[in-house]
């Protein structure tokens, strides 16, 4: 698979990345160990060089799941992983006291089974510590060999700049797809401006984008789509124009909705990393096959003209998780 850098940083990954999280945590009861290694392993062997995970997803299980299917190919990949929530626990709130990193860190370095994190972002941004502090704490880490990049998470254009003051910033992950497309406004702009690589998380607008989801379609109680306000019947029925008008522009392309979708942000900027998650195989290899998509300036021009009008209906996060977003 192609390679590209985040950044300036010279932190060099497969074009597109592999989210991990879906296979123990947020969509379900997730997948059993042997499931999980064996598509972790899968991707890897199709070229996937970049993983992401966090000490939130479970809590604790997904890293201990990418750490023993990586172990074997450790130096063939870049890991990613996260802190910030209290216990590791997204439903506590926020810690991202400079104690809590440095926990994190030890904590996160065994069960990943390795001796350095490739990337260590702050999962949501703090409002009880500042972004200095927290940055330093990681400078620190990076300092001695347990840290090699530094990261942050749905942070406003504000804080990334006093953050990268203070210590390079590597990497942005927020969401970013062909309906969520807040960051263009300024988060893009900023990024370039600083050097800093983008890594879209949700690239498939947690699976809506894909066509497989419509307005009947029943959500488990574990899977947090069912909290989503973007995600309630009337909104899906809503937003249905989007997929329609994306599965037109499919068919005539020979891709599927999903490879556009993906085809369309690689597009966007050379630093851009997006990082689909699934559980299935064939989905892994669909999604895989969005980075051999190449869409021209005309192909671009007339997926921006046939959406252009197309609103998006409802919230991406319920009231209590949206609060937990820095803008």
């Amino acid at each position: 698979m192609e390679k590209r850098i985040l950044g300036k940083s010279g932190l060099e990954v497969s074009a597109l990345g592999y989210g991990c999280m879906g296979l123990s945590y947020g969509y379900g009861p997730g997948v059993s160990k042997e499931e999980g290694i064996r598509i972790i392993r899968a991707a890897h062997e199709r070229g996937v060089t970049f993983f992401d995970t966090a000490e939130a997803y479970g809590p604790f299980v997904n890293e201990s799941l990418v750490g023993e299917a990586l172990a074997p190919v450790r130096d063939e990949v870049v890991i990613a992983t996260k802190f910030g929530f209290q216990d590791g626990d997204s439903i506590k709130g926020m810690d991202s006291r400079p104690e809590r990193i440095r926990q994190v860190c030890e904590e996160a370095l065994t069960r990943l089974r390795t001796d350095r994190i490739d990337l260590f972002y702050q999962h949501r941004v703090d409002p009880n510590v500042p972004i200095e502090d927290v940055a330093g704490a990681v400078k620190e880490l990076i300092a001695a060999g347990k840290v090699k990049h530094f990261g942050l998470s749905e942070a406003s254009a504000a804080v990334i700049r006093r953050a990268h003051a203070v210590q390079p910033v590597t990497a942005l992950q927020s969401e970013y797809s062909l309906w969520w497309r807040e960051p263009e406004a300024e988060i893009l702009p900023t990024l370039e401006e600083l050097g800093i690589g983008f890594v879209p998380f949700s690239p498939l607008g947690k699976g809506f984008l894909t066509g497989r989801i419509d307005d009947s379609t029943q959500f488990g109680e574990k899977d947090f789509r069912s909290q989503v306000p973007r995600f309630s019947e009337e909104n899906r029925r809503a937003n249905q124009q989007l997929v329609d008008e994306l599965g037109r522009i499919a068919d005539t392309t020979g891709c599927t909705r999903a490879q556009i979708a993906l085809a369309w942000l690689l597009a966007r900027k050379p630093w851009i990393v997006p990082i689909p998650g699934t559980t299935k195989l064939e989905r892994l290899e669909e999604n895989l096959g969005g980075a051999t998509v190449v869409l021209s300036a005309e192909d671009l021009a007339a997926i921006e003209a046939r959406l252009q009008d197309i609103q998006i209906v409802g919230e991406r996060y319920s009231g209590a998780a949206a609060a937990r977003i820095s803008r």
